[in-house]
């Protein structure tokens, strides 16, 4: 892919290779928590139906876990929005014009 999308791991034209890159490492680091997430939910879930003490209160924990979790992916989906505002802002007005869609003829 030219733009934005997923290279490979390869530098693209315009010099964005480690933007990509970086990235591309944060939506994996989300991506693995949120499978841990739906694994806790699965054991939260079997442990509320059994209705055994043990597994209970293990639920406690396993929420506050997952509560955790949750509290981490939007510090990270926020880092990745301030992160890429700021390589927009970094680029010059003519960079910026260059990545906008042309307006259909009307």
């Amino acid at each position: 892919m030219e733009n934005g999308g997923s290279n490979g791991g390869e530098v693209l034209p315009n010099g964005n290779g480690k933007a990509v890159q970086a990235l591309q490492r944060s939506f994996g680091e989300v991506q693995g928590i949120l499978e841990h997430n739906r694994m806790l939910i699965q054991e939260i879930g079997q442990n509320h139906e059994s209705r055994e003490a043990g597994g209970l209160s293990r639920n406690v924990a396993l929420i506050r876990e997952l509560n955790s979790n949750i509290a981490r992916v939007v510090g990270l989906y926020s880092d990745l929005s301030t992160s890429f505002s700021g390589s927009l802002l970094a680029k010059g007005p003519d960079d910026a014009a260059a990545n906008k869609r042309p307006r259909p003829a009307q």
